[in-house]
């Protein structure tokens, strides 16, 4: 394939020199005419392990070469790779100047430069920009009427190159992305990335935006959650590198995909207690832990969030399909659940609770003093089955999704369907009212 490579940084050098290393054709722009000399010398102009015996042999096999100008690069090309910088403004916004220029010298070019055969071009944001500006920057300016011969469609596909190993995660990348709802654009980046061994997965724009955001910022909470960690235990005659290196042995759920969804409120006897017991340790050590001190906060902003989706609508009976802080269990000690009948009856909903495995008669210890110290009157709200519950109701909020919840939430289809933890399945999701707390 012809491809144009917009940007000779980091990401687009590496870019380039790799995909003119698998067989494609790749012309570098850039407005600096010392990257352009030092690419078309054969040397790569930042430095990188490996790349610039990459670069060398692309330049000498006739596969890679640069220009300052935009419509050299677009002659006859199948494919555009915006890959230009994207810094933050001074409110921390990121600043999308160099992607608009890049994007106009795209379009001007179109009026000059010979389309491919076929005539199909695709405009693909590399750079890290936030979710909404393929549908409100890019797609816009390649909407209207094109010169003779071109088509364009406009696509997103991040990078996950690191610094210093950026070469090495080009060809060993966790997957390969591409956001567009274009086919013939997510066809095209798949053959682009053909010689890369990894998974692809087709997504929507606005997912591919928004993924490098979450990898990035999840990076750096990992770094800043070990720090905050050896801070709080260092008082404490603890190795905090021992303490992390036996952490990250647990690929069961430390270093895994649990908890890694978006859902409602976490609970129970561990979390919060401990949680709330390393931020005590840290107080009395006058050691500031905001980190872990974001994680009470940003819980209870899911309780509320769900509070208001219910306060935002006009019914007041409430069907609450699953009280225990998770299901299988009928511990309900720092339930968000509990927290959130005990909101909603405060703010004067009818509620009517189900739940397969708690009964009242059979609590004891702890779990009994919590919930008769928020729900005194449980017994009062239980219903012995979700179809009792849902009767009469307009909002349904479901957290334990077994068989016969999801039957009886289909059967009753209530104009509102909050899914506390994403799990109720294709049947709930179908229905008008079915929601998410945070999606």
């Amino acid at each position: 394939m012809r491809v144009a490579v917009f940007g000779l940084g980091y990401v687009g050098t590496v870019t380039a020199a790799c995909l003119a290393s698998g067989g494609h054709e790749v012309v570098g722009v850039d407005v600096d005419p010392g990257k352009v000399d030092t690419v078309n010398g054969g040397a790569s102009p930042v430095v990188e392990p490996g790349l610039a015996p990459l670069v060398s042999e692309a330049v000498a096999a006739g596969r890679l070469r640069a220009t300052t100008t935009a419509a050299p690069a677009l002659e006859r090309a199948d494919v555009s790779l915006i890959c230009v910088g994207t810094p933050s403004a001074p409110g921390g916004a990121t600043d999308l100047a160099y992607v608009e220029r890049a994007l106009d010298d795209v379009r001007r070019a179109l009026e000059v430069a010979t389309p491919p055969p076929g005539g199909h071009h695709t405009v693909v944001i590399r750079s890290t920009v936030p979710p909404g500006t393929g549908e409100e920057l890019v797609a816009p300016r390649f909407a209207g009427p094109l010169p003779d011969g071109w088509a364009v469609a406009t696509a997103m596909c991040p990078e996950f190159l690191r610094e210093g190993f950026g070469v090495s995660d080009f060809f060993e990348p966790p997957y390969i992305v591409v956001g567009s709802d274009d086919v013939a654009a997510s066809g095209q980046l798949e053959e682009l990335f053909g010689f890369v061994d990894a998974p692809c997965h087709r997504v929507s724009v606005a997912t591919a935006e928004a993924l490098k955001f979450a990898c990035n910022a999840f990076h750096a909470t990992k770094v800043s959650f070990a720090n905050e960690v050896a801070r709080v235990f260092r008082g404490h005659g603890v190795d905090t590198r021992e303490v992390m290196s036996l952490f990250c042995r647990d690929t069961k759920l430390n270093i895994s995909p649990r908890y890694l969804r978006p859902g409602f409120a976490f609970g129970g006897s561990c979390l919060p207690k401990d949680l709330r017991s390393m931020l005590h340790l840290a107080r009395i050590d006058d050691v500031d832990a905001p980190l872990l001190s974001g994680v009470m906060q940003t819980n209870d902003l899911v309780l509320r969030a769900a509070v208001d989706r219910v306060l935002a609508t006009e019914q007041r009976r409430v069907a609450l399909l699953g009280l225990s802080f998770k299901s299988g269990t009928d511990d309900l000690r720092e339930s968000p659940n509990v927290d959130l009948a005990e909101r909603l009856i405060g703010k004067g909903f009818d509620v009517r609770i189900y739940d397969p495995l708690v009964n009242p008669a059979r609590l004891v210890g702890a779990n009994l003093r919590h919930v008769e110290e928020r729900l005194p009157h449980l017994g009062r709200l239980l219903t012995d089955t979700p179809e009792e519950a849902l009767d009469g109701a307009d909002v349904a909020i479901v957290s334990d999704g077994g068989p016969e919840v999801v039957a009886a939430t289909v059967a009753a289809d209530p104009s509102l369907v909050i899914d506390l933890n994403g799990g109720l399945g294709p049947a709930v999701e179908g229905l008008a009212g079915y929601e998410g707390v945070l999606w």
